[in-house]
């Protein structure tokens, strides 16, 4: 069976639901859905500077946790439209935690020089932010489908016109004169994530293989506090650095605070600073967690603002309340991904990204904390607008399809990743992760797996997320970005491109 549609937006999240709500009114839009992605579980909120917070300051405190490496013009689009988005979003129903006077409450979180952090639910905020947007959609014209998208349909002058989609039953087409991905992040090729399984970086495949560019995927956030439950693979609950905000702080194996005296913010620095301080001290003690304290927080503070958290320590039999509980490290983010121009389109005709699968420059290389749902926001409607005032043309040529194909060894994949590429890396165990990887076929989790090793093999310095023990500290010479393509037998292969170039012309 084939579909017709003007745009198809592969993704169910919040980049992709605004994208497909923005297009509504003006085009037929079918929404490709194999999940719902990371935006549910996202618990801390969303950035939003208005009033007396000047969207400057925003901006300032992105460009730092992002190392300097952001695109200063998208994080401007980003901190100026972020209000505006909200307050649609408001309009579409999400319902926001306010004060007694019926006005906004906002958190600090790592990161932000003050609270700028609205939240719903306590920390439930995905989940309400998700809501608001699939009621919305059901109230649209946008037709949905449920199914994975499988491959690409790519014409003979190279433009993508469709997307072949797998049911669980049967393969289909659609055919479509721009194709989105939202697929999100990449957290699945990694043993532990924050992420859901769906999250496995197909976006990031799919566009490999119609020959679009990559950039910055060197830069894998870890987030700092994911609750150790003992498990060391799959999904682990996120343990929101609102916490932190509220005044928890993190202690090693002895009790000894870990982050004093490491950072001007503390235990509400970046998250790359804090991610790499306790994975420092976890191997220094031989140990595989650190403690979270939130034991001079007041419990009925936990109790409003941290419900999911508090039900999540439970299951493992730990009282937030009056007890330290265990948290580690864990794969949370990808700052880089498809590069796109300010409007989401790639180097390839027809094909878009918006969110977490995209490279808009808005993160450089550390996401700040509560930017991510914001982006889907903002660059969703960006994404919108442009395909509102102009749809490429109908490509009425012969068509090949572009298939993901599947994995023969996952796990081990995964396991070489983590292994090599994690908050920790050095050239020595990047270069035998790529021989490893060498032998592990062309699924979407090899290609992926093989774009964050030749990136962060090509990059000899540190810098945001990325960190080698090798080169620990930035090098003038590396303030370039990473691109990555697939060469003509399909292996990555990887050039620098000087800040300024970012964006695709």
């Amino acid at each position: 069976m084939t579909r017709v549609a003007d745009v198809v937006v592969i993704g169910s999240g919040v980049a992709g639901v605004s994208t497909a709500l923005g297009l509504a009114a003006t085009r037929q839009v079918i929404l490709l859905s194999a999940g719902d992605g990371s935006t549910p579980w996202a618990q801390g909120g969303i950035s939003a500077a208005y009033g007396e917070d000047d969207p400057l300051d925003h901006w300032h405190d992105t460009e730092v946790a992002g190392a300097g490496f952001c695109d200063p013009r998208n994080v401007r689009a980003l901190v100026e439209e972020g209000p505006q988005r909200l307050a649609e979003l408001i309009a579409h129903g999400a319902r926001f935690d306010r004060d007694d006077t019926g006005s906004l409450l906002r958190t600090l979180e790592g990161g932000h020089s003050r609270p700028r952090i609205v939240h719903a639910g306590g920390d439930a905020t995905g989940a309400e932010v998700h809501r608001a947007l699939l009621d919305a959609l059901r109230r649209s014209s946008v037709r949905t489908v449920t199914g994975r998208a499988a491959g690409l349909l790519q014409s003979e002058t190279g433009s993508v016109v469709g997307v072949l989609v797998d049911t669980g039953t049967e393969l289909s087409q659609i055919e479509a004169r721009a194709v989105v991905l939202a697929t999100g992040g990449i957290g699945n090729a990694y043993l532990a994530s924050t992420n859901p399984a769906t999250v496995r970086g197909d976006g990031i495949a799919l566009a490999l293989r119609a020959g679009a560019s990559l950039v910055d995927m060197e830069f894998v956030q870890f987030h700092p506090t994911a609750l150790h439950t003992g498990e060391t693979s799959g999904q682990l609950p996120l343990v929101t650095e609102a916490v932190r905000g509220e005044g928890a702080v993190l202690r090693d194996v002895h009790g000894r605070r870990i982050m004093a005296g490491r950072h001007p913010r503390a235990d509400l620095a970046p998250r790359d600073v804090v991610a790499r301080a306790i994975e420092a001290t976890m191997r220094r003690d031989g140990s595989d967690h650190v403690w979270l304290d939130a034991t001079e927080v007041a419990p009925d503070v936990l109790r409003k603002r941290f419900p999911t958290v508090l039900a999540s320590c439970a299951r493992i039999g730990v009282d937030l309340l009056s007890e330290q509980i265990p948290v580690a490290p864990a794969e949370h983010f990808l700052c880089g991904g498809v590069r796109t121009d300010r409007n989401g389109a790639t180097d390839v005709p027809g094909l878009y990204a918006v969110g977490e699968v995209a490279a808009t420059g808005v993160h450089g290389a550390n996401r700040l904390a509560s930017n991510s749902l914001l982006e889907g926001l903002v660059f969703g409607r960006r994404v919108a607008t442009a395909l509102t005032l102009d749809l490429p043309a109908k490509d009425l040529g012969r068509t090949r399809e572009l298939t993901l194909g599947d994995d023969r060894q996952p796990e081990r994949i995964r396991t070489t990743l983590s292994r090599y590429a994690g908050i920790r890396r050095d050239g020595a165990g990047l270069n035998a992760a790529a021989e490893e990887l060498d032998s592990m076929g062309t699924g979407p989790l090899a290609t992926v797996a093989r774009a964050v090793v030749v990136a962060a093999t090509a990059r000899q310095d540190s810098r945001g997320c990325h960190w080698r023990s090798d080169h620990p500290h930035a090098a003038e010479r590396w303030d370039e970005h990473i691109v990555v393509r697939l060469d003509q037998e399909g292996r990555p292969t990887t050039r620098q491109l000087p800040t300024a170039g970012l964006l695709p012309r």
